[in-house]
């Protein structure tokens, strides 16, 4: 008998802004941006594509295929879905994030 799977969905389980925000930044330290750019479509999900979207001023078609594994979204679509979420992008030196 063969073994029946389902595909994982973190947006599932990203219930909290904190916990999205950790999600975030998880993603962002590992440094490829098409993982974070990945890691914002999934919160943008969580949270309800339509409405981010909308608050974002993007086509939410758009939003899809820009935040998708294959997307290559810009900086400035990147900042405005992640203040559509009410998060903020940070930068901190090396040695201090290492302990954050």
């Amino acid at each position: 008998m063969a073994l029946k799977t389902i595909p994982f969905d973190a947006a599932k389980y990203l219930e909290t802004e904190a916990d999205q925000a950790e999600y975030l930044t998880d993603a962002l330290a590992g440094g490829d941006p098409a993982a974070f750019a990945h890691a914002v479509g999934v919160v943008a999900r969580a949270r309800g594509m339509s409405t981010v979207a909308r608050t974002a001023g993007v086509q939410r078609a758009n939003l899809y295929r820009a935040l998708s594994k294959d997307g290559h979204p810009e900086m400035a679509t990147i900042v405005k879905v992640v203040q559509s979420l009410g998060l903020r992008l940070a930068v901190l030196p090396a040695e201090q994030a290492a302990t954050v």
